[in-house]
Parts: structure tokens; C-alpha cells; sequence
């Protein structure tokens, strides 16, 4: 990535070639397996002469930041979830009974408890006026005394380890200060992705659309990139591998797949974005139901909602690149002409 935007800058093209063309092409000239750097370079030259490549979409300005944010984004839920694992199992093995009171853990007063006496042997020792006036420093609703007797009776029958018990202790004070400091960055991160979509002409238009968020949108963008790069919103169809695929010979047809040959970030992002838009967007709803039970070739659940990724791609894309608000009607109306065009 360095050395093409380097060339970029000095008005050099730059193309990709797929090492899986180089390997397939490498015994075209010479019927041997052989390999070697050599060998390579040629093959890559005369594929590029030919032209067989691509030219890959790098991000620039804005979208370069939106890109590395996005990214940075992912990691920090994988830590997260990771910190939240690992608090889930010292849980297990200390206070197993602890989510029978603290359902969510992750509530200001459970922060605090997992703080200030985690353990049941510290539960015990403590009264229940004792408990509320800690939780009350924090929370002034939602917990009381029958809280809190619920979680000394749950403590003095609890079956968690009693061994171990200080260095559990410290354990917990770790995780609990990662969990902490994630949650923070996380908070820091997602207003710098808002401040940035902000700055980009269409994404206002873009959350028009019933069921989809700025999450959404800085997603489908981070990846894109650019929309008046692309012409078509099949461009960003085939660059998800959405683009469907058939293996045929003479009266053998075989299945149609998708080609999976694109970004898998952006093909994740719509199809649980498309997991969403069937329960609350009516007019993909309709349009998931005709899928299903339509009377010639109805398609399964998951390739209705593999078809109607592409239809989102469509009208992100519209919506984006001519600055309109989402219409409803013109949806549905659109929906409604390709179900008559199929019966005929």
C-alpha cells in the first residue's frame, strides 16, 4: 500500500494481479510446474499486457481515515469481547451464582460490585444496608435491599472456588481496568466516525432508509470508498462477490452460487444488514416474502436475503451518488414491477 500510493503520486498506474491467475497461467508457455521469481515476473508482465488485472480501490482522504477507523473499530469489539469472555469465566469459577442477581453484569451496580467485593466470602461479611449504601454512590435507582438480599443468599450457597482467592482478586482488577479502558476508546472512536461521515455529501440521505444506521453507512463506505467512482451499483455488487456464479457443461446446469470473490468485510456488513431490513423495512420485507413463496423458482431463505444484499448496494449506492431521501413508494413500486415482469 505504501509503494502504490508512492506511484500514484507521481502519475504511475497501478494494477493488481491475482496470484491465483499467476499460478494458473504459469505453465501456458512452458507445460512445466516450475516456479521460480523469474518465471513469475514474466508471467505477471504478459498477464498485465494482456490486460488481466484489476485496479484496486484505495481509499483516499476522507475515506482513507473512514477506512482505518472502521478497521480499528472491528479490533476494539474483538478485544472487547474477548475482556468480556474472560470476565464471564472467572465468574464461573468464583461467584457461578452471580448472574442469577446481576443478570447484566455490565450494569453500573454490578461494575461496582465486581469492584468493591466480587467474592462471596466478602458478600457474607457485609450487611444489606451495607450494600445498598455502596450501590447508592452510583446508581439511585433500580437497586435496593431486596437486591441486595438476594445477593447474600446467593453467596452463602454459592459452590464457586475458595482457593486462589488474592490472586482471583488481582485477576479481576485487570480485567475489569481493560474492559474499562475499551469501553472509553470505543466511546472516543465511534464520535470521530460520526464527526467523519459528517463530512461526506449523501450519508444523511443514505440513513433515510428504514433499519439502517450510521454504523451501516460508515461500513458500507469505509469499504466502497468513493461513490462517484462507480458508475453502476452492480460495480459494488461484483466488488462484494455477490456476482452470481454457474458451473455448467453441455446438459449438466449446475448451481448458482455466489462468487464470494470481493471484499468479505462488505459482504458481512449487508447481509446482516439485510437481516435487519426484513423485519423492519416493509417494502424489503415484501419483497423477502415474494422471494420465498413466489410460484416459479422460489428461493430459499438465505438466498432471498443474498438477493436483496444487492438490492440494498442498489439503492445505498442511488441514494449516495444522486443525494435523495429514501421514497418508500418508489420502492415498493420498483418491487412490484419486477414481480410482474417474473409472471409474465
Amino acid at each position: 500500500m505504501p509503494l502504490a500510493q508512492f506511484l500514484r503520486k507521481h502519475g504511475i498506474k497501478v494494477v493488481l494481479v491475482n496470484p491465483h491467475h499467476v499460478k494458473k497461467s504459469k505453465e501456458l508457455d512452458d507445460n512445466s510446474p516450475t516456479k521460480n521469481d523469474k518465471k513469475d515476473a514474466a508471467v505477471i508482465a504478459r498477464l498485465i499486457k494482456d490486460g488481466r488485472y484489476t485496479e484496486p480501490h484505495l481509499p483516499t482522504d476522507i475515506y482513507a481515515e473512514l477506512r482505518v477507523a472502521m478497521v480499528q473499530r472491528n479490533r476494539l469489539i474483538g478485544d472487547l469481547n474477548r475482556v468480556k469472555g474472560r470476565i464471564h469465566n472467572w465468574l464461573d469459577r468464583f461467584f457461578p451464582e452471580y448472574i442469577q442477581v446481576f443478570k447484566d453484569w455490565e450494569g453500573k451496580a454490578s461494575l461496582l460490585t465486581l469492584k468493591k467485593f466480587p467474592f462471596p466470602q466478602d458478600v457474607v461479611n457485609m450487611s444489606p444496608d451495607e450494600i445498598v449504601a455502596v450501590w447508592k454512590t452510583a446508581v439511585k435507582r433500580a437497586v435496593g435491599r431486596k437486591r441486595a438480599d438476594c445477593l447474600i443468599h446467593h453467596a452463602k450457597q454459592s459452590i464457586g472456588l475458595t482457593e486462589g482467592i488474592e490472586s482471583g482478586r488481582f485477576e479481576l482488577k485487570i480485567l475489569l481496568e481493560q474492559y474499562e479502558m475499551l469501553c472509553r476508546q470505543m466511546e472516543d472512536l465511534m464520535q470521530r466516525i460520526q464527526q467523519l461521515l459528517e463530512q461526506i455529501p449523501g450519508t444523511k440521505e443514505m440513513m433515510t432508509v428504514p433499519g439502517v444506521g450510521w454504523v451501516t453507512v460508515a461500513g458500507f463506505l469505509a469499504e466502497v470508498g468513493d461513490l462517484s467512482s462507480y458508475e453502476d451499483g452492480r460495480q459494488i455488487i461484483r466488488f462484494a462477490g455477490l456476482n452470481l456464479k454457474e458451473n455448467s457443461s453441455g446438459k449438466h446446469k449446475g448451481k448458482t452460487r455466489i462468487t464470494k470473490r470481493g471484499r468479505p468485510r462488505l459482504r458481512s456488513l449487508l447481509f446482516k444488514c439485510a437481516m435487519v431490513l426484513v423485519a423492519k423495512n416493509e417494502q424489503l420485507k415484501t419483497l423477502h416474502q415474494y422471494l420465498t413463496t413466489r410460484p416459479q423458482n422460489p428461493l430459499k431463505k438465505k438466498q432471498s436475503i443474498i438477493a436483496i444484499c444487492g438490492k440494498i448496494v442498489r439503492i445505498l449506492f442511488c441514494l449516495g451518488r444522486k443525494r435523495l431521501s429514501y421514497d418508500a413508494q418508489e420502492v415498493l413500486s420498483s418491487i412490484r414491477k419486477n414481480m410482474l415482469q417474473n409472471a409474465a
